[in-house]
């Protein structure tokens, strides 16, 4: 899947290394945690405002096949659902898993787009998997991406080599450790891990939480 020229030429030298420290951090995160609702550092969020009833957050990964299909087979109704309605505030969390280099790179260019843009530009890298599976290069689909969402070859180039930007994102990778968080996709309502992502699944935790007084 991973173009070796795109992770060690294309991305700066600290990226390449980040690339590798990102995934030791996901492979040394504990089993358990709460999985906090609060807020924290680099979120990106749509639906209700922050302070919602109820907060469904989603740790996630470009690069991650399951969460592909999650988002190509329950996010359009899940979104229909529950966050263009306002009934929830939707968190989504970056964490890089294998590729890493190739997943942060991605995640880079979703924020350099702009958070008008984000989620659009994260489901464009996810359907892009099936490009990578047939052959292409995933620098050539993220340069793409990143042109149709606006940026120049010369500002995707600057984007993905940001330094400050990738220690931010070892920042959230660690934060996401720190709530135990091991593998992706991993969500969380109100704080409480659930276990059936599924439509269905959520829908039972989301609803009773919603009911509540």
């Amino acid at each position: 899947m991973t173009d070796r020229k795109f992770r060690f030429a294309a991305m700066s030298r600290r990226a390449a290394v980040t690339g590798a420290a990102l995934a030791a951090m996901a492979a040394l995160a504990g089993c358990s945690g709460s999985g906090s609702g609060s807020s924290t550092e680099g979120d990106m969020a749509i639906g209700a405002s922050e302070g919602a009833k109820v907060t469904v957050v989603e740790y996630a990964s470009v690069t991650c096949g399951a969460c592909a299909a999650w988002h190509d087979q329950v996010w359009p109704e899940f979104k229909a659902k529950y966050v263009e309605t306002e009934k929830v505030r939707f968190v989504f969390r970056e964490f890089p898993t294998p590729p890493a280099d190739v997943a942060t790179a991605g995640f880079l260019v979703a924020r350099c787009a702009g958070e008008g843009q984000y989620f659009n530009v994260i489901g464009a890298i996810m359907d892009s998997q099936r490009e990578w599976a047939a052959g292409t290069p995933p620098r050539q689909s993220l340069l793409r991406i990143a042109q149709e969402a606006g940026l120049s070859q010369e500002e995707f180039q600057r984007c993905v080599t940001d330094e400050a930007a990738i220690a931010a994102m070892e920042q959230r990778v660690r934060a996401a450790a720190a709530e135990g968080v091991s593998g992706t996709p991993t969500f969380f309502v109100n704080g409480e891990r659930v276990s059936d992502v599924s439509l269905e699944g959520l829908s039972t935790v989301i609803d009773a939480a919603l009911a509540e007084g």
